[in-house]
């Protein structure tokens, strides 16, 4: 449960006082279905659990009413800032041109306000106006079901491209594929092989100060806050990785990297946002991997039965392997 959860220490420590003090008193089905916290100037304060917005009252109470809520402040927001940048925010200036930081524990915290421009990149954010946490979760199993249509025996890993639209789990499946073959699976005959992650917006390993928060596996290189098409030539000189990791592919940067990994023997898993293959295939440069067949496998995703709901698995040519919908209940981490 979240409320029991060490990390969940670490979120609640990066809240101002009084904002802490409601959040603690919500209830445990709240809690556990905690998906953000968001925090704007002269605006109820507003919390989404279990897929619903709800609005909070300085007692901590569910209120129905914009007008019944705590109202955050500026005061707020400035502590806000401080505790999340340990009074550091310079320190931070790399991932706040991203418009996040990431907090101990894995746990994201996005930035909105005043943009100082350096040229035409973010240098930095100012005069803060909204926070918005967003709660990591990390659901252990849940690849569990379809790693046999991805690794082969001995050491085979397909090379996988998994299709969902916003918000159906594609970062929480491939955080779990890497965990599973980094480890290995001994029911499918499989031992395990070096996997390089490629973490663009720190969204897979979740790592803080460099050490991935989120179980990636033991066998498990993660290079943070990289470019896609830059951090993958860099694992492959590097890293000597047999698979390698990355999320939202899309650029015909992104493609032509990747392509550097296929010719040297190197497996790719990787998303891109979509509903199903026919919505990809209309996406330039990614419909000539498709024609090429460089993918031997296709995961489709939805929510139809919740975030994680895997629709059907293709080949590389485009047969149905797995019939869904299928979702796995698996244990959750916070």
């Amino acid at each position: 449960m979240i409320n029991k959860s060490k990390n969940y220490d670490e979120l609640l420590y990066s809240l101002p006082l009084n904002i802490r003090s409601i959040i603690i008193k919500l209830s445990d089905h709240l809690k556990e279905g905690l998906e953000e916290i968001r925090l704007r100037i002269d605006r109820p304060l507003t919390v989404y659990a279990n897929n619903q917005e709800r609005f909070l009252s300085a007692d901590g109470n569910v209120v129905n009413s914009p007008n019944l809520a705590y109202i955050v402040t500026n005061e707020d927001c400035d502590k806000a800032l401080q505790l999340i940048s340990k009074s550091s925010i310079y320190a931070f200036e790399n991932e706040l041109r991203n418009g996040y930081i990431t907090i101990k524990g894995g746990y994201r915290v996005g930035i909105c306000g005043k943009c100082v421009l350096d040229g035409e990149s973010v240098k930095t954010i100012v005069n803060v106006s909204g926070l918005n946490y967003r709660i990591m979760r990390q659901c252990i199993g849940s690849s569990d079901e379809i790693m046999r249509y991805i690794v082969k025996y001995p050491e085979v890993v397909n090379n996988t491209l998994i299709i969902s639209p916003p918000q159906c789990g594609k970062t929480t499946l491939i955080r779990d594929i890497a965990r599973n073959i980094s480890n290995g699976m001994p029911e499918l005959n499989f031992h395990g092989e070096k996997v390089s992650i490629v973490d663009e917006r720190s969204e897979i390993a979740a790592c803080f100060k460099g050490i991935p928060q989120n179980d990636v596996g033991y066998r498990t290189d993660v290079l943070d806050l990289c470019p896609k098409h830059i951090g993958i030539l860099m694992m492959i000189r590097s890293m000597s990785p047999k698979v390698i990791i990355t999320d939202e592919i899309g650029k015909v940067e992104d493609i032509a990297s990747i392509h550097e990994a296929l010719n040297a023997g190197v497996s790719i898993i990787t998303t891109v946002h979509g509903n199903d293959v026919e919505d990809v295939a209309r996406k330039k440069y990614i419909d000539e991997m498709l024609n090429n067949r460089e993918f031997d496998r296709y995961v489709i995703l939805s929510r139809k039965l919740g975030a994680g709901t895997i629709e059907a698995i293709l080949d590389r040519d485009f047969n149905v392997i797995f019939k869904g919908p299928y979702r796995k209940e698996c244990k959750t981490i916070c």
